[in-house]
């Protein structure tokens, strides 16, 4: 017996999608338009404002800024998140039940409070070198993801199987290694992806962060927009979008979505 779609629901649901496509549809018609300045809907089609975007030397440097720092900072957050995962799921009942909710606090501030606090206590207080607070700070904000999204895989995963291991004579590092780690993959780069596009795309942290000569792509965005409203602001965005989309297609192509939800 065939059920029949409620009208309603119909509706919803095509309301649902115009809201979360109507902005990306305005994004990329103003980043095509043939204007001086940005408008929807485009008035001409045009690509030279994405061969703008590495016309301007700002931008290929702040571009590059990013994408070290993305990588660099999640990287960090992975080092430090995926034992401390590991700890709080393989030991759960030595450790006090408040530590997991220690590793979400950077979330759970205000991230202009959290930028301003890294900024007095590392760039002023201790005087890091503006590179190496941006990657601490990048880290410490992509913590909270990477401890999350691997402690859930963790805390299916049948530590039994390592315990076998060791029992067979399998060094407990070396379990973790060729175990643990391969059983989790999938927690693993579901937590790199998110941590990386979040990195990539922070303004709160890196305006705080920043310096003379050391920018991010975000942040020359908005001085770019300080003094110009020309298109290139939109091409930027799609770009940062079609990177998203490509890391997404990445990871369809070699090993499928559905592999990050196991």
């Amino acid at each position: 017996m065939k059920h029949r779609i409620h009208p309603l629901l119909i509706a919803a649901t095509v309301v649902t999608f115009l809201f979360l496509l109507g902005p990306l549809v305005v994004i990329i018609g103003a980043a095509l338009s043939d204007t001086s300045f940005l408008t929807f809907p485009p008035q001409g089609l045009t690509l030279r404002w994405f061969s703008n975007i590495f016309e301007i030397s700002a931008f290929t440097r702040t571009m590059g800024t990013s994408f070290m720092l993305a990588v660099g900072g999640t990287t960090l957050s992975m080092l430090i998140g995926i034992p401390a995962a590991y700890a709080m799921a393989r030991y759960r009942v030595e450790l006090p039940a408040f530590l997991g909710n220690v590793f979400v606090l950077p979330i759970l501030i205000p991230e202009i409070v959290l930028g301003f606090s890294l900024m007095k206590s590392l760039a002023a207080g201790i005087g890091l070198p503006i590179m190496a607070a941006l990657l601490i700070g990048h880290a410490l904000l992509v913590l909270p993801y990477t401890v999350r999204v691997v402690g859930a895989s963790l805390n299916s995963f049948d530590f039994s199987i390592e315990e076998a291991a060791v029992s067979l004579g399998c060094p407990r590092l070396k379990a973790f290694f060729i175990v643990v780690l391969p059983n989790i993959r999938a927690g693993i780069i579901a937590g790199f992806i998110l941590a990386f596009i979040t990195s990539l795309n922070d303004v709160s942290i890196s305006i705080f962060l920043t310096g003379p000569g050391v920018s991010t792509l975000p942040i020359q965005l908005l001085a770019h927009m300080e003094q110009f409203f020309d298109p290139t602001i939109a091409s930027v965005s799609v770009l940062l979008m079609g990177v998203t989309v490509a890391v997404m297609a990445v990871v369809e192509r070699t090993l499928g979505l559905t592999f990050l939800t196991k």
